[in-house]
């Protein structure tokens, strides 16, 4: 009865008018569509921001504040070309960054106020493919004896990446931490995002995610002032859970007879592909020369990138600009053939082509103090709308992206500009225009 009910909702929304039609599902499959090839979200956002300008005179145009900062990122990333050091590839990197242009213009001219039901739908999308992702590695375990395939990238792929992931997963967990009148099917899902949160490792974003149901137990939930005391023992429950997973992970893997030498979170490269000496975080600031059997953890590779982020600042004298979209590739490749990192072999490339692991500083790199400012502006302004509307999905989606920039250049990758962007214009224009008929 409840999954008739679920189609009949789901169907009824091309029914309730002009708010209701295409232009919905256009957005419901590019945000339920997003851990699928590039190609994909490529064709769907073809099609909304072909059909929104179709209707563009049948529309009225919601177009606010929030929506010039993407697109004046977007247009500074377009005008970086003209000075960067690296033409070709600032040229090329615009049409995967487009999002931050297209979304806004076509969600200003499509906006629906059913900001719930795109976001419902969103949510069980997301327990789907964490449901696919588990029988995948199951069928994996069996074929190949290797406990790995629980954790991590190897649970999603490299290519979707298990810290990216995990924001996806977060935003849909909150949705269901957040519902009100749960049912069984609800605390299913509920549970089912944890564990997977849990496997996928990335502890930021499991910090993150604590901190973040701390504060809604403590401030937006219905028994907030009611019930304090049992909100801080399950707030001091879940840290102690966090602090203690890696010992549960380290007992699994002794069970299975898999156990590893351990390392500080994500590695950019394997380690059984670079060598087996450990770079410490002091050492990735302070040494002269690196060997090729060199390895860094997560840690220490961002704290090497940090180091030569300074370098190139301090060389290239380009504060204000930057080096130009996409173009500190080039200096950071400079930057690890005088070092000596990792080069990389036949079937993988080495540390000096990876970017800097930090939003922030990969576009205080590439566009400058301005570009830089633009995104604080765009990050204070979504969290600032998500505050004022008291919305605690806007705000955990808020907060996410504020921590997941300081280790991830996640714009830089063409589903997490997608993802941003698509969830920042549903957000602040849903909201906003709200707060405006209200």
């Amino acid at each position: 009865m409840k999954d008739k009910l679920f189609a009949i909702t789901f169907l009824q929304t091309s029914k309730e008018g002009n708010s209701y039609d295409l232009s919905f599902f256009c957005l419901l499959l590019l945000i339920c569509t997003i851990p699928l090839p590039n190609l994909v979200n490529n064709v769907i956002v073809g099609i909304m921001v072909l059909y929104s300008f179709f209707k563009w005179k049948k529309r009225i145009f919601y177009f606010t504040k929030e929506m010039i900062f993407p697109i004046l990122l977007f247009v500074w990333m377009a005008i970086s070309c003209v000075w960067s050091i690296d033409f070709l590839e600032s040229l090329q990197a615009l049409p995967k960054e487009s999002s931050l242009l297209l979304l806004p213009f076509a969600c200003a001219l499509i906006f629906y106020q059913n900001k719930e039901l795109l976001i419902k739908f969103y949510s069980i999308s997301i327990s789907l493919y964490a449901i696919f992702f588990l029988l995948r590695s199951v069928f994996r375990f069996f074929i190949e004896n290797n406990n790995a395939v629980f954790f991590g990238h190897e649970l999603v792929t490299k290519d979707l990446n298990a810290i990216h992931f995990s924001a996806f997963v977060s935003v849909a967990f909150f949705y269901f931490l957040t519902k009100a009148n749960k049912v069984t099917k609800d605390y299913l899902q509920l549970i089912l995002l944890v564990l997977f949160l849990l496997l996928l490792n990335s502890k930021s974003i499991i910090l993150t995610d604590i901190v973040l149901i701390g504060l809604y137990f403590f401030f937006y939930s219905k028994s907030a002032n009611k019930m304090r005391l049992r909100n801080i023992v399950l707030l001091v429950s879940l840290l102690f859970s966090f602090v203690f997973f890696n010992k549960i992970r380290d007992k699994i893997e002794f069970e299975f007879q898999l156990h590893k030498e351990n390392n500080i979170g994500h590695t950019v490269i394997p380690k059984e592909i670079v060598g087996e000496k450990i770079i410490s975080m002091k050492e990735a600031w302070e040494n002269d020369k690196f060997e090729q059997s060199d390895f860094f953890s997560g840690a220490s590779f961002r704290v090497y990138q940090l180091r030569m982020f300074l370098e190139i600042m301090k060389e290239e004298n380009v504060l204000l600009q930057g080096l130009g979209l996409n173009a500190s590739y080039k200096k950071l490749e400079e930057k690890g053939m005088k070092y000596n990192v990792f080069q990389g072999n036949e079937t993988t490339e080495g540390y000096q082509k990876k970017n800097f692991h930090n939003q922030y500083i990969q576009i205080f790199a590439e566009l400058g103090l301005i570009g830089f400012v633009l995104l604080i502006l765009t990050l204070f302004l979504n969290l600032k709308n998500a505050v004022n509307n008291k919305d605690f999905i806007h705000i955990a989606f808020a907060i996410l992206m504020i921590s997941l920039f300081l280790t991830e250049s996640f714009l830089w990758r063409q589903r997490g500009v997608v993802f941003f962007t698509a969830f920042y214009c549903l957000f602040n224009i849903t909201n906003n225009v709200q707060t405006r008929k209200n």
